[in-house]
């Protein structure tokens, strides 16, 4: 059983920045693929980044040059650094864990076993 716990979430205005933290108790942690995946109101939970246990990422074409994702086995945690934040990216995030490879981070839900309570994140025009 593996509990994750994001924190940093905010208020922020546009243009600004946050930095997501998603803590995990797996005693394997550095073996899940992780993700990070949100949702606004009256949508659908949507794909945001994805880092593989060796630390290869992936980005959502509506984030990529903004967001960076990263992630410490030794400390069991991962991380999202939001930067140049626009309204639109308002939503709840969730951090998640899944099987994956050693290469690749799954861009779908489905694979992901373990998911986080969300954290809120609000940016102001």
């Amino acid at each position: 059983q593996v509990q994750l716990a994001e924190s940093g979430g905010g208020l922020v205005q546009a243009g600004g920045s946050l930095r997501l933290s998603c803590a995990a108790s797996a005693r394997t942690f550095s073996n899940y693929a992780m993700g990070w995946f949100r949702q606004a109101p009256g949508k659908e939970r949507e794909f945001v980044s994805a880092i593989s246990s060796s630390g290869h990422t992936d980005y959502a074409e509506s984030v990529a040059g903004r967001f960076t994702v990263s992630r410490d086995n030794a400390r069991k945690m991962e991380y999202l650094q939001m930067n140049s934040l626009k309204p639109e990216d308002s939503a709840v995030y969730y951090c998640a864990a899944g099987a994956g490879t050693k290469w690749f981070a799954s861009r779908s839900e489905d694979d992901y076993d373990y998911w986080g309570q969300g954290t809120q994140v609000t940016v102001s025009s």
